[in-house]
């Protein structure tokens, strides 16, 4: 396992109002949602950043954990990679002098998960928001989201009803728990794959904008 996370930059057009960082799913990297930072942030009022995922794994790619069965990542490879990407996040994010509630954290597929880990879970500080794109909030040994993150948070949340990877139940179930927890939801769903939804991007562009905030510093 890397020792940090290789990951891309993308810079703020001018002073950062935040920062909106995007994990990528299973067996790809840094580069795949890359694009996207521009789509969602178009006036770059944001820094971006895509971190790769430290592991190697069939079939290929970099991973976040390893799979053994969907909804419930392996409790080994996900706590080291938690523990490494929390590490990574808090170093990035204090080095470009950004607060955590300044920070979207967003991803796609295990991305998704890891984006619920590390702004739900339990000591880790509350972002500005998470944006779940086909994927779950874990259910794993030795991690639990934390109530006071969730309350009132914004959360955008997308699936696919005809998911065969990730099925769409997953993403109802992750409305369900964290609307339980007093989360301030969007969730759609698309007549798609595992896919994301291009007709569904203005909507999350606005959101993003919305739910960074103004400029401000650490």
């Amino acid at each position: 396992m890397e020792q940090s996370l290789t990951h891309r930059i993308r810079p703020a057009a001018d002073e950062p109002a935040g920062a909106l960082v995007l994990f990528h799913g299973r067996g790809a990297d840094e580069n795949d949602l890359f694009p996207l930072l521009d789509v969602l942030d178009p006036d770059r009022r944001l820094v971006g950043v895509t971190p790769r995922g430290p592991l190697s794994l069939p079939p290929g790619g970099a991973h976040w954990y390893a799979v053994q069965r969907v909804g419930f990542p392996d409790r080994d490879t996900f706590q080291a990679t938690y523990a490494l990407g929390a590490e990574w996040l808090d170093a990035f994010l204090a080095e470009h002098g950004i607060a955590h509630e300044r920070t979207v954290l967003g991803g796609f597929s295990q991305g998704a998960v890891m984006a619920y880990a590390f702004g739900l879970g339990q000591g880790r500080p509350r972002p500005a928001g998470i944006l779940g794109l086909s994927g779950f909030v874990p259910t794993v040994e030795g991690w639990e989201p934390e109530l006071a993150n969730a309350a009132g948070l914004p959360v955008a949340i997308g699936h696919g009803t005809l998911d065969p990877v990730i099925p769409v139940e997953f993403g109802r179930d992750a409305r369900e728990r964290l609307s339980a927890l007093g989360a301030d939801l969007v969730y759609r769903e698309s007549p798609m794959g595992h896919t994301i939804d291009p007709r569904r991007l203005p909507e999350l562009t606005d959101w993003v904008a919305e739910t960074a905030g103004p400029v401000s510093r650490a």
